[in-house]
């Protein structure tokens, strides 16, 4: 809701009657949440809003057993659509059918003044975000404001917000950072395949050895390609908690216009809107300088056939990896389910713990590093 907007005017009644995944509204206090679109996003799952549909959500935002984070707070005041009125309850038949004709022109003239807002400019998407107040303008591309945001673009860029970003004004650029998801396996799975088969032969005919001295060397056999495969499995989990931790958050410095500017490029977007469906996976241009280095780090190491067997391993750890990530922010994962905790595990960490919960397919990494998320029941 615009700030310059007249709050609206709810019944108990009205709030009430929307109680289903197609319109989900709860109370907090006497403040009015518009939360459907929310349902999926939920790191609880849709099954808890639903239950409390209709109804005040004050106790469970603050707990036990969550305490919500002020980021979470500041998360939903986007779906604020008006306040209650309780003494409305008690109106004549006649006041109501006067409400209801007064709603229809309401949001006649809303879907107008939507429709001007659009066409003024091609960057701005009416959202709850205050245009008026905040550090950036939502109308331009964001790719060259944010490095003049200086020491204030920490703490910006962890304020996440439900609504799209436009990166580039030039259409070309723009469209070079947004990926569906379908694009990850349709690129690297064929090349997967492919090289899995390939290294899988080749140690078949049974020439491949490991050489350790001129005189002394091991065989290496065909039913090794599985060892080979997880081996290299394992060592993208760590170059992805790497990648996550020492390069996505770093911090950059306040005065390097530059470096803020790729921070944001690179994942401040991310966290700044963290349900960008087009932006939750690499897009493959980018992803290939990443499985390229891969590639050419592990064929430096090791003979060439355990080099690619190792580097196939990899490639298939990252493609989980990706859809891993896109499912933790679109799926509905059954309550109690490994993907429900690890949904939970990285939804606390965009909202809650940006210096920690670095693991996405997994935790194992955050553990030797101390970077675990406190524990705690959704």
């Amino acid at each position: 809701m615009s700030p310059s907007t007249s709050p609206r005017f709810f019944t108990e009644r009205e709030v009430a009657h929307h109680c289903t995944k197609e319109s989900c509204w709860v109370l907090l206090g006497t403040r009015v949440y518009d939360v459907t679109a929310f349902l999926r996003m939920h790191p609880g799952g849709e099954a808890l809003i639903l239950r409390k549909s209709g109804k005040d959500v004050s106790q469970e935002m603050e707990g036990p057993p969550h305490r919500h984070s002020e980021n979470a707070r500041r998360w939903m005041e986007q779906y604020y659509i008006g306040d209650l009125d309780r003494d409305r309850d008690r109106d004549s038949d006649e006041a109501q059918t006067l409400r209801e004709r007064r709603k229809t022109i309401e949001e006649t003239a809303g879907k107008m003044a939507e429709k001007m807002t659009e066409e003024d400019s091609p960057y701005n998407r009416l959202s709850s975000v205050d245009l008026d107040k905040d550090l950036v303008d939502w109308r331009k591309p964001l790719a060259w404001q944010v490095g003049h945001l200086r020491e204030k673009y920490d703490e910006w860029v962890h304020q996440p917000v439900d609504r799209p970003i436009r990166l580039f004004g030039n259409p070309f650029l723009e469209a070079s950072t947004k990926t569906s998801w379908y694009w990850v396996p349709v690129v690297w799975l064929p090349i997967v395949f492919y090289l899995s088969w390939y290294c899988y032969t080749s140690l078949a005919k049974g020439t491949t050895s490991l050489s350790l001295t001129s005189d002394f060397y091991i065989p290496i056999h065909k039913y090794t390609f599985p060892l080979l495969f997880l081996t290299g499995w394992f060592l993208w989990s760590f170059v992805e908690y790497c990648i996550h931790r020492f390069v996505f958050h770093m911090k950059p410095p306040a005065h390097n216009y530059y470096l803020i500017m790729l921070h944001f490029l690179l994942h401040g977007q991310h966290h700044k809107s963290p349900f960008d469906g087009s932006r939750l996976v690499f897009p493959p241009g980018l992803a290939s300088l990443v499985i390229g280095s891969f590639y050419m780090i592990l064929n430096r190491l090791l003979p060439e056939i355990l080099g690619v067997s190792v580097f196939v391993g990899g490639l298939c750890g990252y493609v989980v990896y990706d859809m891993i990530h896109y499912y933790l922010h679109y799926g509905s994962p059954k309550r109690g389910s490994y993907m429900y905790s690890l949904k939970a595990y990285h939804v606390k960490h965009h909202f809650e713990h940006q210096r920690a919960g670095f693991g996405i397919t997994s935790t194992f990494w955050d553990h030797p590093f101390n970077t675990v998320i406190p524990d705690e029941k959704f």
